[in-house]
C-alpha cells in the first residue's frame, strides 16, 4: 500500500506530465553578427521548455556558472562544448539543446579566453530574479571576474544535447553536407534525407563503398520532399575517424564523391581528400541486408528499429491506410510498427468456430475503431503540417502520430478475425467531426477513446464464456487505449488519470454516439457498418451545468426531454467497471449529480432505474454523452 508519503511525488509525476504537454522551445543565437553577446541575453522558461543554442563566428561555447562566481564553470555545470564557425551570419551546423528542470535562475557565459569573452559581456540568463541577483548585477560581476575563464578548449559536452546537423543530398547533389568536419565525443551526428534515393553507410579507410563490420547502416530512402523527416542519427563515442558513405549504384554514388568523415586527420595519408580519391576507384558500393545498424533510424521523430531490408518505405500515416486493412496475416510497413511500438499479435489462439455474437461484437469494435482512427489520422495531419502546427511541442505531435499508429494495429484485431473466419469486415464511414480548433478535436478524439475502452470492457464480459479467446485480444489493448487517454487529458489540462478502473459501456449504445454524432447519413455503404449495431438514439442535449465554486464540482444538469417521451425520466450515471448510479429528473428537466463522481462519465436519460449497465439500452430515450464532473485535486 502507497503512504502518505509517497502521494506528494505523485502529484509532483502528473504535474510534470501535464507541463510537458505545454512545454515551449526556445532559440538563443550565440555571437551572431561577430558580436560577443547571447540573443536574447535573458529567458524566462518553465520545467519542460528546452533552449537550443545556435553558434556563430568566433569559436564560441555555452558554460554554466554560479552567480558569484562568473566566468568558471560550477562542478557538474553545464557545458556545450566549443563549436568553431566561420560564419558571423550563417549557424554552424552543431547546435547544443538543454532542458529546464525548474524555474531557478541559470546562469551562462562564453569561456572563450582568445578576447576573453565572458569578461567583455558575453554572458546569459535563464529565470534570472528581477531583483537582487539580477541578470545585470551577473554581467557586472563577469566583466569584472579574473581570466582565463574555464572550461578549456577540448573539453567534453555535458548536461545537455549537442547535434551534429549532416544533409544527405544536400541541395540535390551527391554531396553530404558537412562532408569533413571536427567534433568532440558524445555528439550526436543527425543525417537528414533529403531528395533522390540515398543511404548512410560507415566504412573503413581502406575499403570506402564497402560496410564496415558492426559499422552503421542506414536505408534507402526514396523521398522528394525537402525536410523529409527521416533522420539517422549516430553518436560519436571517441576521437576516432569515422567514414561514411551513400551506398546508391545508381550514378554511383560513393563513387562519384558522396563520402563523409568526422575526426579524419588534417594531414597525413588518411585525410579526407586521401579517402575521397580512393572511393573514385572504389568497386560497386554495397550496403547490409538488414538496416538500420548502430544508430537510431527516425520518421518525423519516432524511433523504426527494423525497416526489413534495406529500404525504407515511408507510407507512415499515408491516408490510404485508414480505409484499407491488409489481409489477414500481413502486416502494415515495418515504419508502422516501428511507430505504434509493436506489431499485431502474431497468433490470436483462435477457436475452431465462432458465435454469431462474437462476430456482431467484432463488427462493432471495428466500426467503433475505424471512426478513433480517422479522427487521430486528421488531428495528427493538422499538428504535424497542417492549421494547427506549432500549437502543440514537437515530441507531443510524435506521440500523437504513435498513438494513430497503435490505433491502426489495434483494428487489425477485428479485421484480422473477421477474415479468419471469413466474415464481412467493416468499412469506413464518413465523419463530421466537429473540430474547427485543436479543443474540438481532443474532445471528440476523448469521448470516441473512451466509448472504445467501455465497449472492450462489456464486449470481454460478453465473450468470456462461448469466445474466450476473444478476451486476451482485447483486455491487451486496454493499457494503451487509457495512455491514449491519458495523453488527450493532458492536452486538455486535466490531470491525466480520472478513475481507479475503467467504464464498462454498452456496446450498441457506443455505436449509437458515433452513428449519431459523427457519421454522415448514408455514407458506410452497404457494408456491416451499413446494417448497425442497435438502435441509434438523440442526442442527449444538456442545456444548462451549475458548478460549486470554488471546488468546480458540478452539482446538477438540465436535460432536455426527446419529443414523444412521456412519463418518469432518470439520469443514468454510468461509472467504473459497471457502476451506475441514477437520479431523478424533475420537471423542468433538472437533475442532481452524484457527489461520488469524478473526472469524465457518460450519462444517459431513462425511462426506468435501478438497471444494471449492461440493460440500460432498453430503457434509454437520449444519449450516451460524457460530461466533466471535477477534478481529482488542484
Amino acid at each position: 500500500m502507497l503512504s502518505t508519503f509517497e502521494f506528494p511525488r505523485i502529484a509532483f509525476g502528473l504535474t510534470a506530465l501535464a507541463a510537458l504537454a505545454n512545454a515551449a522551445h526556445y532559440d538563443v543565437t550565440v555571437g551572431k553578427g561577430g558580436q560577443l553577446k547571447f540573443d536574447p541575453e535573458t529567458l524566462t522558461a518553465q520545467p519542460g521548455d528546452t533552449v537550443t543554442y545556435n553558434f556563430f563566428a568566433k569559436n564560441h561555447a555555452v558554460a554554466q556558472s554560479t552567480f558569484d562566481n562568473p566566468c568558471q564553470i560550477q562542478p557538474n555545470g553545464i557545458f556545450s562544448g566549443f563549436t568553431p564557425n566561420a560564419s558571423p551570419d550563417v549557424a554552424a551546423p552543431t547546435t547544443f539543446t538543454i532542458t529546464v528542470n525548474d524555474t531557478k535562475p541559470l546562469w551562462f557565459y562564453c569561456p572563450q579566453t582568445n578576447g576573453n569573452h565572458c569578461q567583455s559581456g558575453m554572458v546569459h540568463s535563464i529565470n534570472a530574479p528581477a531583483t537582487g541577483n539580477t541578470f545585470d548585477a551577473y554581467k557586472t560581476k563577469a566583466k569584472a571576474a579574473a581570466t582565463p575563464s574555464t572550461p578549456p578548449v577540448g573539453t567534453l559536452p555535458a548536461g545537455g544535447l549537442r547535434k551534429l546537423h549532416i544533409d544527405v543530398g544536400f541541395n540535390g547533389n551527391l554531396v553530404f553536407n558537412p562532408n569533413n568536419v571536427t567534433e568532440l565525443v558524445g555528439t550526436v551526428l543527425e543525417f537528414e534525407y533529403n531528395p533522390m534515393n540515398h543511404s548512410i553507410v560507415q566504412s573503413s579507410f581502406d575499403k570506402p563503398c564497402q560496410p564496415l563490420d558492426a559499422g552503421f547502416a542506414a536505408p534507402f530512402f526514396p523521398t522528394k520532399q525537402v525536410a523529409s523527416g527521416v533522420t539517422f542519427e549516430v553518436v560519436v563515442k571517441d576521437d576516432k575517424p569515422i567514414w561514411f558513405y551513400c551506398a546508391q549504384t545508381a550514378k554511383t554514388h560513393c563513387q562519384a564523391g558522396m563520402v563523409g568523415s568526422v575526426n579524419a586527420p588534417a594531414s597525413g595519408d588518411k585525410t579526407f581528400d586521401a579517402f575521397l580519391s580512393l572511393a573514385a576507384k572504389a568497386p560497386p558500393s554495397t550496403i547490409p541486408p538488414h538496416t538500420p545498424l548502430v544508430g537510431t533510424l527516425k520518421v518525423n521523430g519516432t524511433i523504426i528499429p527494423d525497416v526489413g531490408g534495406t529500404v525504407l518505405n515511408v507510407t507512415a500515416l499515408d491516408p490510404s491506410m485508414i480505409g484499407n486493412i491488409p489481409p489477414a496475416g500481413t502486416n502494415y510497413p515495418p515504419n508502422i510498427g516501428g511507430m505504434a511500438g509493436g506489431n499485431q499479435p502474431a497468433e490470436y489462439g483462435w477457436a475452431p468456430s465462432i458465435t454469431d455474437e462474437a462476430v456482431e461484437i467484432l463488427q462493432a469494435l471495428e466500426y467503433i475503431s475505424n471512426a478513433l482512427v480517422a479522427f487521430l489520422f486528421e488531428g495528427y495531419i493538422r499538428l504535424s503540417v497542417g492549421q494547427w502546427t506549432g500549437v502543440y511541442p514537437k515530441s507531443i505531435t510524435r506521440t500523437m502520430g504513435s498513438l494513430t499508429a497503435q490505433a491502426l494495429i489495434q483494428r487489425k484485431t477485428y479485421s484480422d478475425s473477421l477474415q479468419h473466419y471469413n466474415k464481412p469486415t467493416v468499412g469506413l464511414c464518413n465523419y463530421d467531426m466537429h473540430a474547427s480548433n485543436v479543443d474540438d478535436w481532443l474532445d471528440g478524439v476523448q469521448k470516441i477513446l473512451a466509448l472504445s475502452i467501455g465497449a472492450k470492457v462489456d464486449t470481454m464480459a460478453l465473450t468470456a464464456q462461448n469466445d474466450s479467446w476473444l478476451v486476451p485480444a482485447l483486455a491487451s489493448q486496454l493499457g494503451s487505449e487509457a495512455r491514449m487517454s491519458a495523453v488527450i487529458n493532458m492536452m486538455q489540462g486535466h490531470i491525466a488519470a480520472n478513475t481507479p478502473r475503467e467504464t464498462l459501456m454498452p456496446y450498441q449504445l457506443a455505436y449509437s454516439y458515433i452513428a449519431n454524432k459523427y457519421v454522415i447519413a448514408g455514407s458506410c455503404g452497404d457494408d456491416a457498418a451499413a446494417k448497425g449495431f442497435g438502435k441509434v438514439f438523440p442526442t442527449l442535449n444538456i442545456q444548462e451545468k451549475t458548478i460549486e465554486p470554488p471546488s468546480g464540482r458540478l452539482t446538477s444538469i438540465k436535460v432536455e426531454i426527446p419529443s414523444g417521451s412521456t412519463g418518469d425520466h432518470w439520469v443514468a450515471w454510468i461509472g467504473p467497471w459497471g457502476g451506475v448510479e441514477y437520479t431523478a429528473v424533475a420537471a423542468d428537466g433538472t437533475a442532481p449529480v452524484p457527489d461520488t463522481l469524478w473526472g469524465y462519465v457518460w450519462i444517459v436519460l431513462t425511462t426506468a432505474k435501478d438497471l444494471k449497465t449492461r440493460d440500460i439500452e432498453t430503457a434509454a430515450v437520449a444519449g450516451p454523452e460524457m460530461i466533466w464532473t471535477t477534478q481529482q485535486w488542484s
